[in-house]
């Protein structure tokens, strides 16, 4: 079959594009905008690209267009897909009909977290021999790709694996289908990460949220398994409106809690009170801890032993674009991250700067997501940055003006229209012993070479 994808370059249609073509199809795509790494991994995986949303693409003749939710009414390849009536389906609807329909889908949803939380997992099962297969939102560094099918366990070789992990993005479905991605997966595990107001765009506010999670809870059976932040009041309450499921939660009072942490960065893993083990890593972070004991809780669900999943995340590498060190150039470190929200902003901080201790932290920042394109959350971002020595902001593109947002930072935060200002200014305050952290959800630009090249 012959599949032509509409957004492929985004995360999870660059997923959808690995899979179809694993699974044999032919993949091609298009998109409006190409930046790596998902379309490093296209261009490896020999998928052919054709830059925007012309109508021409027709001429492709594919079996079937599968939509990805950036396309919009009005976009000339779709408008004539729609005037002849040929065959289209969302990204969500197509994975569920022709990848997901007999697998044990581990679902991993939550407002921040997905990804991080979904590689942990996918490793965890890899690690204990399961060969799960996966759609993630970034690149874990243990598998080099975003997505991949299911492949043989371990223990029996001559089967395929029956677990499938999956990033369950609340975000809407397509321009013809406004439900969350997630409510297609169907899942036996689910992960409820944390709950916040976010996609200011396409949600009203918090409750148009909770119901959307609420609509994942009822679509979970009672056979399965739900692991839920104790900590979240907002993930309380959409477990209040009704679930069939049996319930674990994890970082409260009781059930998975976080132990010890140790001076090396490990921590201890306990289960209702009892110690089960201890994670030796390098990840930064309470955030991470708690994923990792959310991950460790699915994965027991899914067979895989306590101690085994610790013992696995030992070997965890981290995902593409969170807390990825760049480079280190005249003395200054580089990092990536994808935060983009006050809440992951904060968290990637407080990461940071428990490694770094007192060496001054630049914190360069792109408001590129939706929600922070309308301004919803910059009444938030002085709060979020507060760890931050300096901070660089780029103004670019947006409707409000974020030296307003920031003035109560003082000196101490500046913000620019000008991208190649921006780079100067950030090259001129770094010294060496800096550590400057580059969030986007967005490739900013090439940024963080252009400043290791200036800084050497």
């Amino acid at each position: 079959m012959h599949i032509h994808i509409l957004g492929i370059c985004g995360t999870f249609m660059g997923g959808i594009a690995a899979i179809a073509k694993q699974a044999g199809h032919k993949v091609t795509g298009c998109d409006a905008n190409v930046y790596p790494p998902m379309s490093t991994q296209l261009e490896e995986m020999g998928i052919a690209l054709t830059q925007g949303f012309g109508a021409e693409q027709i001429e492709l003749n594919p079996d079937v267009y599968v939509i990805g939710n950036v396309v919009t009414r009005g976009k000339p390849l779709m408008e004539e897909i729609l005037n002849r009536g040929l065959p289209y389906i969302s990204g969500p609807q197509w994975l569920a009909e022709n990848v997901l329909q007999d697998k044990w889908v581990l679902a991993v949803a939550g407002t921040h977290g997905k990804t991080t939380t979904s590689s942990m997992l996918a490793w965890i099962l890899e690690d204990a021999g399961l060969a799960p297969g996966f759609l993630i939102g970034g690149i874990p560094e243990n598998f080099g790709v975003s997505a991949r099918l299911p492949g043989k366990p371990a223990l029996d070789p001559a089967s395929v694996s029956p677990f499938f992990v999956i990033e369950a993005d609340e975000y809407d479905t397509a321009f013809f289908d406004k439900r969350s991605k997630f409510v297609h997966y169907r899942p036996r595990t689910a992960i409820l990460n944390n709950l916040e107001f976010d996609h200011a765009d396409i949600f009203a506010d918090l409750a148009a949220i909770e119901t959307q999670f609420h609509h994942l809870v009822r679509t979970i059976p009672g056979n399965g398994r739900i692991v839920s932040n104790g900590r979240e009041a907002n993930l309380e309450r959409v477990l209040e409106r009704g679930c069939w499921t049996p319930v674990e939660r994890f970082g409260a009072d009781a059930g998975w809690q976080l132990g010890a942490l140790h001076e090396d960065g490990g921590f201890d893993v306990l289960l209702n009170g009892e110690t089960q083990g201890t994670v030796r890593w390098g990840l930064m972070g309470e955030h991470n801890r708690l994923n990792a004991v959310a991950a460790i809780a699915a994965a027991r669900h899914a067979g895989v032993a306590v101690k085994d999943a610790i013992d696995a995340l030992s070997r965890f590498a981290n995902v593409k674009r969170r807390m990825e060190v760049k480079g280190v150039a005249g003395g200054v470190t580089v990092y990536d991250d994808f935060a983009h929200h006050p809440t992951a902003i904060a968290t990637t901080l407080e990461g940071l700067r428990h490694k770094v201790g007192q060496a001054r932290i630049l914190a360069v920042l792109e408001p590129r997501s939706n929600t922070m394109k309308l301004g919803t959350m910059k009444d938030a971002l002085p709060g979020s940055l507060a760890l931050a020595d300096q901070v660089f902001c780029s103004a670019a593109g947006l409707n409000w003006n974020p030296g307003e947002a920031l003035e109560a930072m003082g000196a101490k935060a500046q913000t620019f229209t000008d991208f190649d200002a921006l780079i100067d200014a950030i090259v001129a305050a770094a010294r060496p012993g800096d550590h400057v952290l580059v969030m986007s959800n967005g490739g900013f630009g090439g940024i963080h070479q252009k400043l290791l090249d200036r800084l050497a």
